[in-house]
């Protein structure tokens, strides 16, 4: 271990990555140690600490990147791994010159605090405490970065691809996909594993969307819809009443539209309702602007940000914050793998990509779909700030911010639009669903269970009434989404919590061993669902996805024990099923820098160091 320590410390320096790193890393600190401390005449260094976060979170991939990339690229990672060294001793010799140089760049902070003791007194508990807690932030960093660094042998997809997650499904996950010439993604799993894991995941998935993602939407469009039209009081029902019929009516229309227009029907009606959205989520905040502005969209800008109070406005939640706030540390642990599971192993999402015709296509599909995510906190977040503005804290539901705001600043005869857009909106979110779960059950089920020779037309015409009897239970379920604690997203993530993350350590397991046998996915996914189900009857005051956090390395440490005291009789080799073309996008990774340089600036505008100061 020793010799691979001395050999990265030296390799850090002899290239340009330690003076980058220690440059950038000084640079910054200085900048705001000025700005927040000597700039103020205060020894109080919090604000320091509160943006070093964000530069803590740029430079580590940026320092960890080549570790094993490198390795890779260059073709010398056979030689380190039969050189007299355990595996063990590579990693963490690799591990321990990434901390030290972080540790180095880390001691200028307190550095800092020396020079304001020169002025005043200094709080030496609070620095030293916040001086560990970026120690300790960092070192999680680095092991996590570390990993994403084996991934590869391209250096900035590795420094990108552990941020920004849909450029990890194109970067990685898309390749392996259409290599292996699936259509789902058990599929794969009967691929790499065997049949039984292939339908216990297709299980997992159909239960998934049957009773937790199909209602959960079905419940938000009807929760919208009343909102906007009033429908409890036009009929003299109850608000339960109400949402229960819509809840039917959006039910019905969209399992007709997916169950008799299929795939493509869907993803053409995505593309019309994508663009819909677009117009009219940027719509909204405009007219709540220009509403606050009496007529001025400046002025309206003057007094939204006067006038809500700067808390609301920093991303960076306190790290025991409870749901419906997420803590800043699981923005890189268990809101990561929650991400990585829903945009690259979600069957109704994957369907997309999986259906290209390829590659590169499929990449640029994922790419721009990146970029498009960019704009969310405009939409969403945004929006949320502004019907803080408008009505404080005088909702009753927090799910009932966006269709208030819109009864509140959509004039009546732009109201009936707006609503046609949100209602293509949900119908686009219920309809790919539902037709990911019809294609679950025909190829995964259906065909190799019950009728092996099927033809497609056969197939279809079972879709049909599987796909009906589905839409059924979901329109039954939905109004009880009412009872979510903690609101629509938290219910919905709790719910995955139980069979997300091995479904994912499956996944990225399947991708990059040889030797795992087919009975860990298995046992992982029982204890999995036995922990999980634990975490939710012990009074444990702590937000699910820290539950998920520690979870997620437990199923993959546990599926490579297994692998390691019970290995597979022969390697385990992807070929290529000769699907599509495997040529890459050539400005996938251009692209994926630009979306990463873009993703920081957002970030950074809601911060302390952008619009939350």
């Amino acid at each position: 271990m020793g010799a691979i320590y001395r050999r990265e410390i030296g390799a850090f320096f002899t290239s340009s990555i330690a003076y980058v790193f220690l440059a950038v890393f000084y640079l910054a600190a200085g900048y705001f140690f000025f700005g927040s401390s000597l700039a103020m005449s205060t020894t109080d260094m919090s604000n320091l600490f509160t943006s070093l976060f964000f530069i803590v979170t740029i430079l580590i991939p940026v320092l960890t990147m080549r570790l094993f990339s490198e390795e890779k690229k260059q073709k010398t990672e056979q030689g380190l791994l039969t050189a007299p060294v355990s595996i063990g001793g590579i990693v963490m010799g690799k591990y321990l010159a990434a901390l030290t140089l972080y540790t180095i760049g880390l001691a200028i902070i307190f550095v800092y605090a020396l020079i304001l003791s020169f002025f005043g007194a200094v709080a030496w508990g609070i620095v030293i405490s916040n001086i560990l807690a970026l120690f300790l932030l960092g070192a999680a960093f680095i092991a996590v970065t570390l990993f994403i660094s084996s991934l590869t042998e391209n250096q900035v997809v590795a420094a990108v691809v552990g941020m920004i997650v849909l450029l990890a499904l194109a970067l990685i996950f898309l390749p392996k996909y259409l290599k292996a010439g699936i259509t789902t993604i058990p599929e794969f799993l009967e691929v790499r594993f065997d049949r039984t894991t292939k339908q216990i995941i297709s299980f997992l998935f159909l239960l998934g969307y049957m009773l937790t993602y199909l209602p959960t939407v079905l419940y938000s469009g009807a929760l919208a819809f009343n909102q906007i039209f009033h429908l409890d009081q036009l009929f003299g029902i109850t608000t339960y009443q109400s949402i229960a019929i819509l809840c039917v009516a959006i039910g019905v229309i969209g399992s007709i539209y997916a169950i008799f227009g299929g795939l493509k029907a869907v993803a053409v009606s995505d593309t019309v309702n994508g663009v819909g959205l677009l117009i009219g989520g940027l719509l909204i905040p405009i007219l709540s602007i220009c509403i606050l502005g009496n007529g001025s969209f400046l002025a309206g800008i003057q007094d939204f940000i006067t006038n809500v109070p700067a808390e609301k406005f920093n991303a960076v939640n306190p790290a025991n914050a409870l749901p419906p706030m997420i803590p800043w540390p699981v923005l890189f642990l268990g809101m990561l793998f929650n991400n990585l599971f829903y945009w690259c192993t979600n069957q109704s999402i994957i369907q997309r990509t999986l259906a290209a015709k390829n590659l590169a296509q499929a990449q640029r599909g994922a790419v721009f779909t990146a970029f498009l995510k960019l704009l969310d906190p405009f939409f969403i977040t945004i929006c949320g700030l502004l019907a803080y503005r408008f009505f404080g804290d005088g909702l009753a539901n927090s799910d009932l911010a966006y269709p208030s705001l819109i009864t509140t600043v959509v004039p009546n005869w732009l109201l009936g639009i707006i609503a046609a857009v949100l209602f293509g909106a949900i119908l686009s979110s219920f309809n790919s669903a539902l037709n990911s779960c019809v294609t679950l059950y025909t190829l995964d089920f259906h065909r190799p269970l019950f009728n092996q020779t099927a033809s497609d037309s056969h197939l279809v015409s079972v879709g049909k009434r599987v796909g009906t009897g589905l839409a059924i239970v979901s329109i039954c379920v939905a109004p009880f989404v009412s009872n979510a604690p903690s609101g629509l997203y938290d219910f919905l993530q709790e719910c995955f919590g139980f069979y997300s993350m091995p479904i994912l350590a499956i996944v990225l397991v399947g991708f990059y061993t040889k030797r795992v046998p087919a009975c860990a996915p298995k046992i992982t996914l029982v204890v999995h669902v036995i922990l999980y189900s634990i975490s939710k009857f012990l009074p444990l005051n702590v937000h699910y996805l820290y539950v998920l956090s520690v979870l997620f390395p437990v199923d993959l440490a546990l599926m490579l024990l297994i692998g390691k005291f019970k290995p597979r009789a022969t390697d385990f080799i992807l070929e290529d099923s000769k699907a599509v073309d495997l040529t890459p996008w050539k400005y996938v990774k251009p692209a994926a820098l630009t979306c990463f340089i873009l993703m920081l600036c957002v970030y950074a505008l809601f911060s302390p160091i952008g619009l939350a100061r």
